[in-house]
């Protein structure tokens, strides 16, 4: 397998392990321990504590962009784009996503946080748009 898959399988296993180790969590202690009833957590409401808001928040964002990074993983794939370039790129994605997600679950809401988060989230987006690009470059 090429680096751009595994990172690409990396980024879906930390989708799976933010999920578990954080709403997971939250949410199975308080139903198993008798807390609170299944039915209170609904799929449209968001309640809970400001930490298990921010970090289904961090999940959701994993699950919103996980698809960009496979459509280009599946482009760099199929054309047969490779290069140390590529694998650095696809690297650096999953390692600003891990930490985005981080910085997402783990600080309160500031605007410093807000700033830093959103760092982590441009860095992806310039990897995306390279790598797209790469794509279309090398066939033209």
């Amino acid at each position: 397998m090429t680096i751009p898959v595994w990172m690409l399988l990396g980024f879906a296993m930390w989708t799976l392990l933010l999920l578990l180790f954080t709403v997971g969590i939250y949410r199975w202690s308080r139903i198993f321990t008798g807390r609170v009833a299944i039915r209170n957590f609904p799929a449209d409401a968001a309640g809970g504590d400001d930490w298990y808001k921010r970090a289904t928040r961090a999940h959701a964002n994993c699950i919103e962009n996980l698809p960009v990074f496979g459509a280009i993983v599946f482009g760099l794939q199929a054309g047969g784009v490779t290069g140390t370039l590529v694998d650095a790129l696809a690297a650096t994605v999953l390692a600003a996503r891990v930490c985005q997600s981080l910085v997402h679950a783990c600080f309160v809401h500031t605007d410093s946080v807000a700033s830093v988060r959103f760092g982590f989230y441009f860095v992806q987006f310039i990897c995306f748009a390279w790598l797209a690009g790469i794509i279309v470059v090398r066939h033209l």
